[in-house]
């Protein structure tokens, strides 16, 4: 058997720089680079082999550990799964920063292969900089951290444990139900030792992404299941954009007359003006996906976690007789609400369903129904964006903006009124991370999505408390010559959490940006120049005062190439965009002094009533 003899970490990055997927007849490179920040940990060995891999596995240079693997989710997510990034830290800190990044693609199903350093193998120096030293095992470290967050997870004691190792990881990062983080822990004195590797270990490897066929007796129940429905609905989830299923929905949409409401993740399945289209399902959903939601006698759950968002907290689906059938690669997710299972791929299932289905079709009073909610929502979403506040901003945006540009968000207030309120006119136009909700994606993320589709603009939108916690990518940003429109909202702290605090009785408290007086935080505003801190980070600027002005900035911002832009204005927490036919559970104190607090819970007890079992 041929061999190399190469160190630990130069073995690793040989490995993933043949790595190569395949579905649907087309290839490409599964690992698109490596993000990373050299210390103690990392420099030598990964480092090392990075610098001796001279380009053929490109290095990134992040400005923050948590940033460079929101980056990479993100990249993934656009791609649809099909390509990612590896992402490397020294030990310590510089690890643990990523935990928050791998929590977070775990949970949206997003691979991204993460290769933190640690502590010594050999032992002989311990205990090291940076290192936990934990009484009952010499064998932990602050990596193990990442054990509950990661879909896999091992620590590489010795060269020759490697290649097994490897394998793993790559079965699981393109498996399409068991995706999500991946953690390769790398001691420091291994990554720098030698071994005789087999040849083959490097050598071209093309992993072939399935598309699972459900069993046919389950398929032949669930077509049966429609063709019996007098309201069925279907839920689109994140599985239609990573199955690309998006022909073969509509396909049957159109065939069978049912209509669709959309997760966040599944947001841009169908095209917002699709006369079968609801809209947004669940807390943050329109009038007519939560109407007929809850007269749904059928829920057809595409590619969806069905998580307490989508379900208003298990409150959505109130008809007595309900069946859900759930279409999904995941197991878990086919079986959830005792839902008909079928474990497949949705694109490949839509179809097959669609032959079964040719004698099916809703009933003309129920499809002109769905129409006329469509038109409904449409016109209340026009007269949203004429009424200022963020809802307005959200508006101009959205008429200014190609269809193939990309709008980006994440956390606060703002992922509520974009499921709501975004047209949605390109399938991949529409970037939500909601799984995690995670404040600080939102600029790495916009970032690793200019990287996956560079002939889009993105168009970034963050809420002043998210940009504080992590915009050091900006730095990247313009490094690396990269154009991301980022577009800052400042209302003076945490809105959306500060209506919540409202919505339990607490007046919001402790989520306004206030100086300290004798009483709390509650003087005067602490003022911010958003703009200055974008100017001294490198980027394009621009301060708008009003509508007109935004929409000079993003036709000047527009012309500005290979440089990040930041567009920072002021909106008022208090003009929100409200809640319809909906509910979501927030818990409220059971005792209180507070009368507000009590009249809330007694709102509290009344309504969580409607939960499903």
């Amino acid at each position: 058997m041929k061999t190399r003899r190469l160190t630990m970490a130069q073995a690793l990055l040989e490995f993933l720089s043949v790595q190569w997927v395949r579905r649907d007849g087309r290839e490409n490179p599964f690992f698109s680079g490596l993000w990373g920040i050299f210390g103690h940990g990392n420099v030598a060995g990964i480092g090392q082999a990075v610098q001796q891999m001279k380009g053929r596995l490109p290095y990134y240079l992040s400005r923050n550990e948590q940033a460079q693997v929101h980056a990479a989710a993100a990249f993934a997510k656009h791609k649809n799964r099909m390509q990612t990034w590896a992402c490397t830290s020294s030990i310590g800190p510089g690890a643990t920063n990523m935990v928050t990044g791998a929590a977070l693609a775990t949970i949206n199903r997003l691979p991204v292969l993460l290769l933190p350093g640690d502590i010594f193998a050999h032992r002989y120096p311990a205990p090291v900089l940076q290192q936990l030293e934990c009484p009952q095992s010499l064998d932990v470290s602050v990596n193990d951290c990442f054990r509950p967050v990661s879909r896999f997870w091992d620590r590489i004691h010795r060269p020759d444990q490697l290649a097994a190792s490897l394998l793993e990881a790559m079965r699981v990062l393109t498996s399409p139900a068991e995706t999500g983080a991946v953690t390769l822990c790398l001691p420091q004195d291994v990554q720098t030792e030698a071994f005789d590797f087999p040849e083959f270990l490097f050598e071209k490897r093309i992993w072939t992404i399935p598309r699972q066929r459900a069993d046919e007796t389950l398929l032949k129940e669930a077509a049966e299941l429609i063709r019996h429905a007098k309201k069925p609905l279907i839920v689109a989830g994140g599985g239609v954009h990573y199955g690309e299923a998006y022909q073969a929905l509509q396909q049957l949409v159109e065939q069978a007359g049912i209509p669709v409401a959309e997760t966040q993740a599944g947001k841009g399945s169908l095209l917002y003006d699709h006369p079968l289209n609801l809209g947004a399902l669940g807390a943050t959903g329109t009038p007519g996906a939560n109407i007929l939601a809850r007269e749904a006698d059928l829920v057809i759950g595409v590619g969806t976690r069905y998580s307490d968002f989508t379900t208003a907290s298990n409150t959505a689906f109130q008809n007595p007789q309900v069946r859900f059938l759930n279409l999904n690669v995941a197991e878990v997710d086919a079986y959830k609400l005792r839902g008909l299972p079928l474990q497949a791929d949705a694109k490949v299932t839509l179809e097959e369903l669609a032959v079964l289905l040719t004698d099916f079709r809703t009933d003309d009073s129920y499809r002109g129904r769905v129409q006329t909610f469509n038109q409904e929502w449409d016109a209340e979403v026009t007269r949203i964006y004429q009424n200022g506040g963020q809802g307005e901003v959200i508006g101009v945006l959205n008429e200014f903006i190609r269809p193939q540009d990309v709008v980006l968000c994440a956390a606060g207030s703002l992922p509520g009124d974009l499921h709501k309120l975004w047209r949605t006119r390109e399938h991949r136009a529409y970037h939500l991370e909601y799984g995690y909700s995670c404040m600080g994606y939102e600029i790495a993320a916009g970032m690793g999505v200019k990287q996956a589709d560079p002939e889009r603009e993105v168009y970034v939108m963050v809420g002043d408390g998210s940009f504080l916690m992590m915009h050091t990518e900006i730095v990247t940003m313009v490094a690396e010559g990269i154009k991301v429109n980022i577009l800052v909202l400042d209302n003076q702290g945490y809105a959306s959490i500060g209506g919540l605090s409202k919505s339990v009785g607490s007046d919001g408290f402790g989520t306004k940006y206030r100086k300290r007086t004798a009483e709390g935080l509650t003087g005067d505003p602490v003022e911010i120049d958003f703009a200055a801190n974008c100017a001294s980070l490198g980027a394009q600027v621009f301060s708008p005062k009003n509508s007109q002005e935004l929409k000079e900035a993003l036709r000047e911002a527009s012309s500005v190439q290979d440089k990040p832009v930041c567009i920072c204005l002021k909106v008022d927490r208090r003009q929100r965009v409200g809640g319809y036919e909906s509910w979501w559970d927030v818990p409220v104190a059971e005792v209180s002094e507070d009368a507000q607090v009590q009249a809330a819970r007694q709102r509290y007890e009344e309504t969580r009533t409607a939960r499903r079992p």
